[in-house]
C-alpha cells in the first residue's frame, strides 16, 4: 500500500530508482559476514549471540511528549498523498517538510498543506536523495516514508542517524542484515523505527484482538493472514506504479514479497514479541505463470516488459512456528485472478474467527456447525473504533486510525503500539521465504530481533484509552 503516483512523464529515470540496491537485495539475502545460504543447507541461524546489543532495548520506550508533532512526508505518490490528507486531519500535527523528486507532486502536496491553514512546508525536489537534506533540518519529529521498496532501508537509516523517529510503509527493508541494522540503529539512537502496518488497525482486526486477549477463543492454536490481491493490471500500468519497480521484484525473488498485512494482525493476536515469538518459517511456492500470461494477452510487442523473466511464485504459502508451538499460515498472490483477501483467521480451543467474509464460531455461543454473525460482537470493538465510528480516508478507515493513534502517542509521550522489533519480525518472511523456497522447503530460523526481550509480556495495539491531559 505504498504506491507511487501516476506521474507518467519521468518514468525512464524513475524506473531504475535504487537499481543497484535492488540487485544487491536479490543476491544478498543473508546475514552480514557470510553467504545467504549455508553450504550444508542448514537453516539460517538466529544470530542473537553474533550481534551484541549496541544500546538499551527499545521495548517500552515512550516518545518524548510534545504539544505539536512536526511531520515530514518522504514520497508523495498514491500512498504518500493519501496519507498526507490524514495527517492534516489530525489535531496537533504540523506538516513541515515534503520530499519527492517529481516537483509537480511536491507542489500539489504543499498546496494541500496551505489549504488546511498551515504554513507553507519546505519542499525538497532535487533528485532521489534530497531526503537526506530534509532529515538534517533539525525541526522534524517524525518522517513518513512512502517510496518504492528499494529505498525504504536507506531513508529509514538516514532518519535514525539524524535523530528523527521514522515510520515506513511495507516492507521496512528487504534483507536480513538491513533489518538487523535498523534494530541496532533504533537502539543506539533512541529513536523509534516502525512498520506502518495499517491492517493492524482494521475494525475486524482490533475486535478480534480484544476478544482473543479476553479469552473468547480459548488457548490460541493457529491463525492465518495473507495478501491475495490481483495486481496484474496495476503492475503493468505505468500511470499507477511509476515505472516497473514493483513488477521487477517478481524477477528477483521467489518468496512472499508482502507479508506484513497478513502477519502483523495475527502476530498481535498471539502477542508475538510480547510473550511469544516467531521461531521459524517454511515456505513453498507455485510456478510463476500469471504475469507472463497477462503480458502475452495485454502488452504490445516491443513493450519493455517483454525483456523481463518472472521467477516470483504466483502463490506462496508459508508456515511460521512460534516458541509456544502455535502456527501462523501466510499467503501471497498478486499475479492471478483472485478476489481481495487478507484471510485474517484465528482459532483456539473455544472456536475461531474467519474473515472474507467475516464469520465466527465460538463456544458456548454457537452450536450445530452453523457460523455466527460477527456483527453481534460490536461490544468488543477497540476504543478507537468506538470513538471514531466513521473515520475519513482510505482502506475502510484503518489508515486514519493508524495516523491518529501514532500522533496521539507522540503528543502524549506514550509508548508506540509497535516498534522496530515488530517491523523486523513482520518483514523477515521476505528474505526467508525466498530462501526456503529456493532450498525446496527447508525451514529457516527467524532471528530473535528482541534478543530475549520477547519473553516479557507488554502492551501493544490492544491499548487502553489514554487521558488527554
Amino acid at each position: 500500500m505504498n504506491d507511487t503516483a501516476p506521474e507518467h512523464h519521468d518514468v525512464s529515470r524513475r524506473s531504475v530508482l535504487w537499481s543497484a540496491g535492488a540487485v544487491g537485495a536479490a543476491v544478498g539475502l543473508g546475514a552480514p559476514g557470510g553467504p545467504a545460504v549455508a553450504a550444508d543447507r542448514s537453516p539460517v541461524r538466529s544470530q542473537e549471540a553474533e550481534r551484541p546489543r549496541q544500546g538499551a532495548t527499545m521495548t517500552g520506550v515512550p516518545f518524548e511528549r510534545r504539544s505539536t508533532v512536526r511531520v515530514a512526508m518522504v514520497g508523495l505518490g498514491n500512498r504518500g498523498a493519501a496519507m498526507l490528507d490524514l495527517y492534516l486531519a489530525v489535531p496537533g500535527v504540523a506538516v513541515v517538510a515534503l520530499c519527492d523528486p517529481v516537483r509537480a507532486k511536491a507542489e500539489r502536496a504543499a498546496a494541500k498543506v496551505t489549504a488546511a491553514g498551515q504554513p507553507a512546508p519546505a519542499v525538497y525536489v532535487h533528485g532521489d536523495h534530497d531526503y537526506e537534506q530534509l532529515l538534517k533540518r533539525g525541526d522534524v519529529d517524525f518522517a513518513h516514508v512512502a517510496t518504492p521498496w528499494d529505498s525504504h532501508f536507506d531513508i529509514a537509516r538516514s532518519a535514525l542517524l539524524n535523530g528523527v523517529h521514522v515510520g515506513v510503509e511495507c516492507p521496512v527493508a528487504l534483507q536480513l542484515d538491513q533489518l538487523w541494522e535498523l534494530v541496532d540503529l533504533s537502539e543506539r539512537t533512541r529513536r523509534h523505527c516502525m512498520q506502518l502496518e495499517n491492517c493492524c488497525y482494521g475494525r475486524n482486526e482490533m475486535r478480534v484482538l480484544r476478544m482473543a486477549h479476553a479469552g473468547k477463543f480459548g488457548d490460541l492454536l493457529h491463525g492465518a493472514g495473507a495478501y491475495n490481491h490481483d495486481l496484474r493490471a496495476m503492475m503493468f500500468d505505468p500511470r499507477y506504479y511509476e515505472g516497473p519497480w514493483r513488477r521487477l521484484w517478481h524477477t528477483r525473488l521467489r518468496g512472499d514479497l508482502y507479508p506484513n498485512h497478513g502477519f502483523g494482525p495475527v502476530a498481535n493476536y498471539m502477542d508475538i514479541n510480547r510473550g511469544d515469538r516467531a521461531v521459524s518459517i517454511v515456505s513453498v511456492g507455485s510456478p510463476s505463470l500469471g504475469l507472463a500470461q497477462y503480458r502475452a494477452a495485454n502488452m504490445p510487442a516491443g513493450d519493455p516488459s517483454w525483456k523481463e523473466t518472472y521467477i516470483g511464485s504466483d502463490r506462496t504459502i508459508s508456515l511460521v512456528q512460534t516458541a509456544r508451538g502455535r502456527v501462523i499460515r501466510l499467503e501471497h498472490d498478486v499475479s492471478t485472478p483472485h478476489p481481495y483477501s487478507r484471510i485474517n483467521s484465528l482459532a483456539g480451543t473455544k472456536g475461531l474467527f474467519e474473515d472474507y467474509p467475516e464469520r465466527i464460531y465460538i463456544e458456548p455461543d454457537h452450536r450445530n456447525d452453523a457460523w455466527g454473525d460477527f456483527s453481534r460482537y460490536a461490544e468488543w470493538d477497540h476504543w478507537l473504533w468506538k470513538e471514531h465510528a466513521n473515520p475519513p480516508g482510505t482502506h475502510g478507515g484503518m489508515d486514519y486510525m493508524l495516523v491518529f493513534r501514532l500522533m496521539q502517542c507522540m503528543r502524549l509521550g506514550l509508548v508506540p503500539d509497535f516498534d522496530v522489533y515488530d517491523a523486523a519480525t513482520w518483514t523477515s518472511p521476505v528474505p526467508l521465504s525466498h530462501l526456503s523456497i529456493k532450498q525446496r522447503g527447508l525451514p529457516q530460523e527467524i532471528p530473535d530481533f528482541t534478543r530475549g526481550a520477547w519473553k516479557n509480556a507488554r502492551p501493544g495495539v490492544d491499548s487502553e484509552k489514554p487521558a488527554e491531559v
